[in-house]
């Protein structure tokens, strides 16, 4: 049974940053994709960043240029450095992971994590 576990979410001024982790066990596939995805009050939830197996990454234009997704394959361990915050980027975000390619909707992610809230406040 996959499990994902987020970390290190929290409250933060505008322009501060937050690194968010996200541990996975369970994992049998040798390929995989990992990624971050987040929701705010009354909104769908929406794709920020996602890694895959090879490394390619990929983001949401919202987030390009001040998000930074990475992994540790041998811990299977996910990140999402966050900088340069803004309220917007306010939120519940989500670990998920498919094995093998990656979804290609929000529907289409096989495991999710708990989740964990990050507020920027202005």
């Amino acid at each position: 049974q996959v499990q994902l576990v987020e970390s290190g979410g929290g409250s933060v001024e505008a322009g501060g940053s937050l690194r968010l982790s996200c541990v996975a066990s369970g994992v049998t596939a040798d390929r995989y994709c990992l990624g971050w995805f987040r929701q705010a009050p009354e909104k769908e939830r929406e794709e920020v960043a996602r890694i895959a197996s090879d490394g390619r990454t990929s983001y949401a234009d919202s987030v390009k240029g001040r998000f930074t997704i990475s992994k540790d394959n041998a811990k299977i361990t996910l990140f999402l450095q966050m900088d340069r915050l803004l309220p917007e980027d306010t939120g519940m975000y989500y670990c998920a992971l498919d094995g093998g390619r990656c979804w290609t909707s929000v529907r289409g992610v096989d495991y999710w994590g708990q989740g964990t809230q990050v507020t920027v406040f202005s």
